[in-house]
């Protein structure tokens, strides 16, 4: 069992400094993991009521799963293998376990898997099933880029905001979830939207006017005291997202671009109905592996 991460005294009380700046894979990993574990129970907490127990929401946007049917009709998720990818608290494959499906849910962080497996003994307790078969969600600690699967594992592979963005070498990520899928699985996962990254991360008016280049794909990165990133996120175009796909080995059949409900009145970080009904804040790639 790998220990949780606790925050030493300086990452309790000193402010990371923000900054764009190179981070490769290594860095990036590291900087992942100790901010979900540090982080997850205030992310839980602040979300959680949003994303719900058992929901698969794709985004801050609230474009639901079970109306989109990106992944596919419901009916037909039933007896399938789906691994999530960057699962947190596994909500996403909480709902496909009740609908009949097999998930498994990967994240990097331990902190994240914890409040998996809490909401898991919570619906128990209440007399909730959980999955199809009465147990928890199969939960599994790993990198995005080494997935610890046999070639040929999974029907379906989803990541709603997990991991892509987090990654110095996306193509790693996609050719590792080719591997684990059977030929003719279907691949989806969101992202920030690509449009988002020159714009402030504001929700109000100050959010839209463009502070930086579209084509600037240095990381953004927040760093301690001592230089260490805490946080890394990547940037690619809508253009390097798509090469990323190809030269992952698969077919792109879609890419949806949620526009901002009416019923939808949060805000969360940059994302708002101010933003939304004008630029988009999401985008969900549909990909398919002959």
């Amino acid at each position: 069992m790998v220990q949780e991460h606790e925050p030493s005294t300086a990452e309790q009380t000193a402010e990371p400094t923000a900054t764009r700046r190179i981070a490769g894979e290594a860095e990036s990993s590291r900087a992942s993991r100790g901010w979900w574990d540090r982080n997850a129970d205030e992310y839980q907490e602040e979300h959680g009521a949003f994303l719900g127990d058992d929901r698969f929401i794709w985004g801050p946007e609230g474009l639901d799963e079970a109306e989109a049917g990106l992944l596919g009709p419901v009916e037909a998720l039933k007896g399938r293998d789906v691994l999530e990818v960057g699962a947190g608290a596994a909500q996403c494959a909480r709902w496909l376990a009740a609908q009949g499906a097999r998930p498994v849910a990967l994240d990097l962080s331990h902190r994240q898997l914890r409040h998996a497996r809490r909401i898991d003994t919570e619906a128990a307790a209440g007399g909730g099933e959980g999955t199809a078969d009465g147990a928890g969600v199969a939960l599994v600690q790993a990198d995005a880029t080494a997935l610890p699967f046999r070639d040929g594992s999974f029907d379906l592979a989803c990541s709603a905001y997990g991991a892509v963005p987090f990654v110095a070498e996306p193509v790693r990520v996609m050719r590792e979830v080719r591997r684990v899928l059977r030929p003719g699985g279907r691949w989806v996962f969101s992202v920030t939207h690509p449009i988002r990254w020159a714009f402030p991360d504001e929700p109000g008016p100050e959010g839209l006017s463009v502070a930086g280049s579209y084509f600037d794909r240095t990381p953004y990165v927040e760093q301690d005291e001592s230089g260490r990133a805490v946080y890394v996120e990547h940037h690619r175009t809508v253009g390097d997202r798509v090469r990323d796909v190809v030269a992952g080995g698969f077919r792109l059949v879609d890419l949806v671009e949620p526009e901002w409900p009416a019923w939808n009145h949060q805000e969360w970080g940059g994302w708002s109905p101010l933003r939304g009904n004008l630029v988009p804040g999401t985008a969900i790639f549909i990909c398919e592996r002959d």
